[in-house]
């Protein structure tokens, strides 16, 4: 069962919103940016980066909401696999987004008001930081909030549940963010603001 489970909700995880809609135009966002929802806005506007960003919530309700059914005591695996599906899919030569969509989505089967805490965290931190320290770190803002918020989300999940989808969860978006902040992709043929925006979303 646990295999199953891993192996569903990271192929559900795979599929990417924000490359599936790209390539429906006939383009691939990851030439220009990450394909979650802030890249998506950037790339194509709002109204999509929302459908988007619906979409990478809704893949992770569906497999967290499943796993509950068959096994509650997994949940936690299903949340890991389905961010990391999306961070590393692969269906897309494992070239994916940061994984904040699916993990909120992961947490609000489980633990929605310890998302909803999360997510006004974020929407605090992420204009602060770029008030203040953005220009002086050269880091973006989301990877940096990402390693701020998700340490004052345990505390949120100790009182109001969700601690082992949120640590899985997080787990899969620190592996990305990591790998993000040390070793942003670069390809040929991209600008350097251009490659640099791959680790805005």
């Amino acid at each position: 069962m646990p295999v199953l489970i891993a192996a569903f909700a990271y192929l559900l995880g795979s599929l990417v919103a924000g490359i599936l809609y790209s390539r429906a135009l006939g383009q691939d966002i990851r030439d220009r940016d990450l394909p979650g929802g802030s890249g998506t806005v950037r790339q194509y506007g709002r109204l999509a980066g929302l459908a988007v960003t619906l979409a990478d919530m809704l893949k992770a309700v569906l497999a967290l909401w499943l796993t509950s059914l068959v096994a509650p005591d997994l949940t936690w695996l299903a949340a890991f696999f389905v961010v990391l599906g999306h961070c590393y899919p692969v269906f897309f030569r494992f070239r994916g987004g940061v994984g904040i969509a699916p993990f909120m989505g992961a947490l609000l089967v489980v633990a929605p008001i310890t998302i909803l805490g999360i997510f006004g965290m974020g929407l605090v931190i992420i204009p602060l930081y770029k008030a203040t320290l953005q220009a002086r770190l050269k880091l973006n803002a989301v990877p940096v909030a990402t390693l701020i918020v998700v340490p004052l989300g345990v505390l949120l999940a100790l009182r109001y549940g969700g601690l082992p989808e949120l640590l899985a969860g997080a787990a899969a978006m620190t592996i990305r963010t990591i790998h993000l902040m040390l070793a942003p992709p670069v390809r040929p043929g991209l600008s350097g603001d251009a490659a640099s925006s791959e680790t805005n979303a």
